[in-house]
């Protein structure tokens, strides 16, 4: 038999899954197709009755244990009724599989089905529901315990740390480099005036746009946790204001109006979990971590190298920079 050429990734087949998860799960009769590619390869698994999502995780973006994290910490957000798409255990008990792939050992695990949809344009009821459940998920991330397998975020990981990894890329852009290198200083001054040891913190999803949220009527369920580490919890918060500050900018939201949905979301948010003046004020300071650190970490993955062409980086930057110099100015709360 012929030696398998080196390999850095592969996709598995659809059909193999499908006689796999009837193997392992005793879920017979499904039919699966791939849903998404990158460092985490996503496929839809439906059945007559059921529909599942499985995750294949690239060895060089995640660890066993990182995936282990991430697993343990959604049953605990299902121990506590949290809604979220949980793993599930194979006739054995297992939650997590490996399979000898062409590039080595992937892990995989079967999840529930996230019911609804995604809804682009949140409703009253559905921002208050919103808030409510993004707090009861901090109450729960709040105690949870996690290692130091995966980088916590802090200003040096989503700021400095992304702006060096982003160098390069930036080489025929310097007059956008220089501006993300000042904005990066001018928040990192901004929130040294801020007791940020008074900030909660926990798990952080770090990516609560609606892409990664369904809505059946007035419920949500959470997705998509691959992002998940330790930081501050109104980064989540920030993550979801990201979308209104695009509305603004591409004029499906007037400022009064995505203020008052940021609003909402926060009034159910306390019903639940405190939040401090101190840790609202921040939020709007916090916008250029998610964007730099997202592109940062575009440079890691070879499927993401389209991301840093410099026009599209140019591209990107110049609305960044729009959200970022009026929340420098007006906070959205």
């Amino acid at each position: 038999m012929p030696t398998i050429f080196p390999t850095i990734y592969s996709t598995l087949d659809p059909g193999a899954l499908a006689r796999f998860i009837g193997q392992q799960y005793g879920i017979g009769g499904a039919t699966v197709k791939l849903l998404l590619r990158g460092v985490g390869d996503t496929y839809l698994a439906t059945t007559p009755k059921n529909k599942f999502i499985i995750r294949v995780y690239r060895p060089s973006h995640r660890t066993e244990e990182q995936v282990r994290e991430e697993v343990n910490f959604l049953l605990a957000l299902k121990e506590n009724k949290v809604p979220a798409a949980y793993p599930i255990p194979d006739k054995n008990g297992n939650i997590i599989q490996s399979i000898v792939a062409a590039e080595g050992i992937k892990n995989v695990v079967l999840f529930t089905y996230a019911p609804g949809m995604v809804v682009p344009s949140l409703n009253e009821g559905q921002l208050l529901t919103l808030g409510r459940q993004i707090a009861r998920m901090h109450n729960v991330s709040a105690a949870q315990p996690i290692s130091t397998s995966r980088a916590p975020y802090t200003l040096e990981t989503t700021l400095f740390q992304p702006l060096e990894l982003l160098r390069n890329a930036f080489a025929s852009n310097p007059d956008v480099y220089a501006w993300l290198q000042a904005a990066a200083r001018e928040i990192a001054t901004r929130l040294s005036e801020f007791d940020t040891s008074a900030f909660s913190t926990g798990i952080c999803h770090f990516d609560l746009l609606p892409k990664n949220f369904h809505f059946d009527c007035d419920a949500p369920t959470f997705f998509d946790f691959d992002f998940m580490a330790q930081g501050w919890l109104i980064l989540d918060l920030m993550t979801f204001r990201q979308q209104l500050c695009l509305d603004i900018l591409f004029g499906r939201l007037t400022p009064e109006a995505a203020t008052k949905a940021f609003n909402i979301v926060i009034s159910g948010y306390r019903e639940f979990r405190h939040i401090s003046d101190d840790e609202l004020a921040a939020i709007p300071l916090l916008s250029l971590c998610f964007w730099l650190f997202y592109s940062g970490f575009h440079t890691t993955h070879d499927q993401f190298y389209m991301f840093l062409d410099p026009a599209q980086l140019k591209s990107r930057f110049n609305f960044v920079r729009h959200i970022v110099e009026r929340d420098l100015k007006i906070p959205m709360v």
